[in-house]
């Protein structure tokens, strides 16, 4: 029977059947594979976005269409997928798995988090607040604006 409400105990069942705990040392495992997969989590995250942000200014060929002349209602509603995402290189192939890579691992730490366990929910947190402290240099937020057309 799975639980609906946060409850404390050694016994879980995470993400697979195969993944359960009955003792105390099991359980300890399991929720050190959760806080480790919560930092790589975050380790992950910050190596996606500085590679974008190498990528992006190491290759500066892709600038976004100019808004039209005239009124938005004469623009397209569907671009083609060259117009929208622009070329199609190795940086933005690899980022692109990366944030595959990182979207299964935050989908994977949800499904754990569901499990509704108290002891996983706060190796997970920890985890990542952990990570966000250690990997994460909060610059991600600082972006560059680059606005070619001077519109006033």
């Amino acid at each position: 029977m799975m639980h609906m409400t946060f409850y404390w105990g050694k016994k879980v069942t995470l993400l697979f059947d195969f993944w359960r705990t009955d003792s105390w040392t099991s359980y300890a495992i399991t929720l050190l594979a959760c806080f480790i997969f919560s930092l790589f989590y975050q380790y992950m995250e910050d190596r996606r976005q500085r590679f974008r942000i190498l990528s992006a200014n190491s290759k500066r060929s892709y600038r976004p269409p100019p808004p039209p002349p005239t009124a938005a209602v004469n623009a397209p509603l569907l671009y083609t997928f060259p117009s929208v995402g622009g070329k199609w290189n190795s940086a933005r192939f690899s980022t692109a798995i990366l944030f595959g890579v990182n979207s299964a691992i935050g989908y994977m730490l949800m499904l754990a988090v569901m499990s509704f366990n108290g002891g996983v929910f706060v190796a997970v947190v920890l985890g990542l607040a952990i990570g966000y402290l250690l990997f994460r240099t909060g610059d991600e937020d600082d972006g560059v604006v680059d606005n070619p057309c001077a519109c006033a």
